[in-house]
């Protein structure tokens, strides 16, 4: 996957954060959380006859009840990286060093967390949380010795890497429901292993295990962005990318960033 891709739809989607503010506006009294507003009744003309209040007032509580602080829980699937040197960064962190062909792979995990709405204006809202979240990456190493082939002797090396990731995220809804987010995440490193295991014949012979985080910086800066739809019934579904801008390594012997794809659902309350 060509990652200069997804940055760069990251910072389109950040574009598209400032055009649909204007978007919003545009499209008549909403919201926070991209609901059209209710509005009160007029009041009739006819002479000896009132407007009911009664109908004023529940649009006031409904109007306010939508624009309120909402508070919710989040999870879903990582596929992450490491974007840069990764391959050096491993071999030398957990001593890793196949001759032949190395190959990287997107790393599977999961991240689950909280978050709170705070709405700042119609159609618009800051989104701070807190998530736990699993990244890393995946490297798969042949053996140079082409006349072994027939035994498919393989070396796999994977970093897992564990953060909570503190994101605060501007949120607009361009139309009810569907929205567009981005803005910082400070990630603090919880874990770092790394696993070397090598195997023939789909047998696994050899494996060793790491423990790398006294190597990796302990904090991790990033730019996250995404879209995402929210239900009137508070599920909601969202995908997003991490882009990392910190580089890992402690010492400043590579440079390897995380990366992060991610999908998943949220719930709100």
């Amino acid at each position: 996957m060509k990652f200069s891709r997804l940055s760069g739809g990251l910072a389109a989607a950040c574009l598209l954060i400032s055009a649909a503010v204007t978007t919003a506006s545009a499209q008549g009294p909403r919201d926070a959380y991209g609901n059209p507003k209710a509005t009160p009744s007029p009041r009739t003309s006819a002479p000896g006859r009132r407007a009911p209040v009664r109908s004023q007032s529940a649009n006031t509580v409904s109007a306010s009840a939508n624009s309120s602080v909402r508070f919710g829980f989040r999870g879903g699937l990582n596929l992450a990286d490491l974007q840069g040197d990764a391959v050096k960064s491993f071999t030398e962190l957990a001593g890793y060093a196949p001759d032949g062909a190395i190959t990287k792979q997107m790393s599977p995990g999961f991240y689950a967390g909280v978050y709170a709405t705070l709405p700042l204006g119609p159609g618009f809202a800051i989104e701070p949380g807190i998530n736990y979240s699993e990244k890393g990456t995946v490297l798969k190493g042949t053996l140079p010795f082409p006349e072994l082939d027939f035994l498919n002797a393989k070396v796999t090396g994977t970093a897992r890497l564990a953060y909570v990731d503190v994101p605060v995220l501007a949120k607009v809804f361009v139309t009810p429901g569907f929205y567009l987010y981005a803005g910082p995440q400070a990630s603090f490193l919880v874990s770092g292993k790394a696993r070397v295991r090598a195997g023939a014949l789909g047998i696994n012979a050899y494996q060793d295990d790491f423990d790398i985080s006294n190597q990796l910086r302990k904090i991790d800066f990033s730019a996250v962005g995404g879209l995402g739809y929210q239900f009137e019934n508070g599920l909601g579904l969202s995908a997003g990318y991490d882009y990392g801008l910190s580089s890992l390594d402690s010492d400043n012997r590579f440079d390897a960033r995380n990366r992060v794809i991610k999908v998943g659902a949220n719930f709100s309350f």
